[in-house]
């Protein structure tokens, strides 16, 4: 295995949640898990993610620029399902799936968060989403009912996890059988540096916690996983490149799309 050690637990958590919460309350789009706008020219970054320029403008307000990817390009949403965010932020993934569901299914945001609580639920409102909720919660221990989900979306957030066993554990015990998990994440596919791995800021840039890819098919399986995909979106690594003060950043890591499931029977 390759997994890094990494600061205390409660020490990310605690920190993580003041960074975001932060986030939350200055309301302007950032760049990644960076602290500041940084992804300038061309596309928006929204756009540079994966997004196309109908979900952007259908999630303004909602979409504070904190994702590596568009889970919702391989989550193949169902009328009816019940689609669950794990760390939801202002709502905007949340609220793309509920415009799939138009009206049919339900869509739970999780956050750990109060502030991004708050702007998530005040933007679900603005649009009139009553199949829409959000939920004060850890993704470690998740406030969900076993076996009730159809589908787990997640954006850049399960590396930010200093337990991430723990949390895929807690994604299968809440799917339904044959449910799916969708996710955009970062992973590492080099060991990565103390340098980045030891530093709280590095680590809530969604750079010094990255699993490696290795290590993260591992504990998928071993959470009860099958049909586990992870795409490497290399075009990424320029991108990650600018969430920290470290420009090599984006030589040990890199945004991936995951998907797997929990077996039918």
């Amino acid at each position: 295995m390759k997994t890094n050690a990494m600061p205390d637990a409660n020490r990310v958590r605690e920190y993580v949640r003041d960074r975001y919460g932060a986030v939350a309350r200055q309301g302007d789009a950032s760049c990644g898990c960076s602290a500041t706008g940084c992804c300038g020219g061309g596309a928006s970054y929204g756009e540079k993610l994966g997004y196309s320029a109908e979900q952007l403008a259908a999630g303004d307000g909602a979409d504070l620029g904190l994702g590596c990817g568009n889970p919702l390009a391989i989550a193949s949403i169902l009328p009816g399902e019940t689609v669950l965010d794990l760390g939801s932020g202002a709502g905007f993934d949340c609220l793309l799936a509920a415009q799939q569901l138009a009206g049919s299914g339900r869509v739970i945001g999780i956050d750990m968060t109060p502030p991004m609580i708050a702007k998530a639920r005040a933007n679900a409102a603005k649009r009139g989403y009553a199949n829409v909720e959000f939920r004060l919660g850890e993704i470690e221990a998740l406030p969900v009912a076993d076996a009730t989900v159809d589908l787990i979306i997640s954006n850049c957030v399960i590396n930010l996890s200093p337990e991430k066993p723990r949390v895929l554990q807690e994604a299968f015990r809440v799917l339904k059988p044959g449910g799916r998990i969708a996710i955009a994440d970062v992973v590492a596919t080099r060991p990565v540096p103390e340098s980045l791995r030891d530093r709280l800021e590095a680590i809530g840039a969604c750079v010094g916690g990255a699993a490696h890819v290795d290590d993260l098919r591992a504990m998928l399986a071993a959470a009860g996983f099958t049909r586990v995909d992870i795409a490497l979106r290399e075009s990424s690594r320029a991108l990650i490149g600018q969430w920290t003060d470290d420009v090599t950043a984006g030589d040990f890591v890199v945004s991936a799309l995951v998907t797997a499931y929990k077996p039918a029977s």
